[in-house]
């Protein structure tokens, strides 16, 4: 894995987060490089920067090297790019003193004079995240964005105008290109969150932006919604929750259960908590609500008098654009680490994806649940 990142007279030493992982991929991509050398390149100055979807802080120390003194206002959805980020500027020696950071969901400052931006993998996120831009912009002001090359045609340049102005690419540098948006000072609304039902469960579920599976239950997680385990939890974990749909049903089944939801998205974690309190969930004769959210890197953070009993998990194969089983890994790990003796890891996943082999070198044991053509529910015991 490269760690020694080159680029227009900024060198730097980057990793991806966490650091240790199991994982051959670097911690920045070419369109990373494309952004850095067409910023310097056509001598864009500005005071105050915006920083969207920076993987793992390529962009925001590379901007940190280049004038200490430049005010960087860095957002991400991905709690493991914000770590990733943080622990990247710490290992460069780059101080945080006039950066500042805020989340998917937090209001935007209204003195933004530029913004960079990676393309996210997400279009309907990418639109809200144009649309929230167009409403603190002034007219003129320059957004960079940095893409792959076969990501950029004309419906994708057509969403930036339509939220926030109009676009153009650059000519191709390794396979990618920069479009160069300039607002048109026009507000444009927000959309809504995705609401529907799953009639089965009688649940009503509601998605911000960024969740997987926006508007309607994931296959996979249907299948896994069909084969809960048999018994009796106390502390059940919803690891990678999503819309926490795995999370809201084990509180059906097991009506005793303290659920955790956890999630590396932030607006996951936002949609899961509103799921919870608008379906009512809650036991009405208990004091405290029985359901706790984290947004966090799988299990890191976890308090450490959590011992679950269950831990449900419907794994991610891909992080950005980048296909990976490293989280997959990650989050097996810390659900054995984390989960008490005697213990169950419950989890669906792609049949190809073979996580039964992961999972038996971790527990040393592994069952099959159910299976049909494409999904398998697996179950280790600690």
């Amino acid at each position: 894995m490269t760690t020694q990142f080159a680029c227009s007279g900024i060198e730097l030493e980057l990793f991806r987060y966490p650091s240790q992982q199991a994982s051959n991929l670097q911690a920045w991509d070419a369109a990373d490089e494309h952004l850095i050398r067409y910023l310097i390149d056509s001598e864009i100055t500005a005071t105050t920067t915006a920083i969207l979807n920076d993987n793992f802080g390529a962009l925001t120390c590379a901007l940190a090297t280049q004038n200490p003194n430049k005010v960087l206002l860095v957002e991400t959805d991905a709690k493991t790019s914000l770590l990733g980020c943080q622990q990247n500027l710490l290992h460069n020696k780059l101080a945080e003193i006039n950066i500042h950071w805020s989340n998917s969901r937090d209001t935007l400052p209204q003195d933004i004079q530029l913004v960079l931006m990676k393309l996210s993998k997400n279009l309907h996120y990418f639109g809200q995240q144009l649309a929230r831009l167009s409403r603190v912009l002034p007219q003129g002001t320059q957004i960079l964005i940095g893409a792959k090359a076969k990501s950029i045609n004309p419906a994708l340049l057509a969403i930036i105008e339509k939220n926030l102005g109009p676009a153009s690419a650059s000519l191709a540098w390794k396979n990618t290109r920069v479009i160069s948006c300039i607002s048109d000072g026009r507000q444009r609304p927000l959309a809504k969150a995705v609401s529907w039902t799953v009639d089965e469960l009688k649940l009503t579920m509601s998605n911000l932006a960024n969740v997987f599976a926006a508007n309607k239950l994931d296959i996979g997680a249907r299948f896994m919604l069909d084969n809960m385990p048999k018994g009796s939890f106390k502390q059940v974990v919803d690891l990678g929750c999503g819309n926490g749909i795995l999370g809201l049903h084990a509180k059906q089944c097991y009506p005793d259960a303290h659920i955790y939801f956890v999630d590396d998205s932030d607006m996951a974690i936002a949609s899961a908590n509103y799921n919870w309190q608008n379906n009512k969930l809650d036991n009405p004769t208990m004091d405290e609500s029985q359901a706790s959210f984290y947004w966090d890197d799988c299990l890191t953070h976890l308090p450490a008098d959590v011992a679950p009993d269950l831990i449900l998990c419907n794994p991610p194969f891909h992080q950005g654009e980048a296909i990976t089983d490293h989280i997959a890994w990650q989050m097996f790990v810390d659900a054995h680490q984390r989960l008490k003796p005697g213990g169950i890891l419950h989890i669906v996943g792609n049949r190809h994806l073979a996580y039964h082999i992961k999972i038996n070198r971790i527990f040393k044991n592994c069952t099959t649940v159910a299976s049909n053509g494409k999904f398998v529910v697996l179950q280790a015991k600690k």
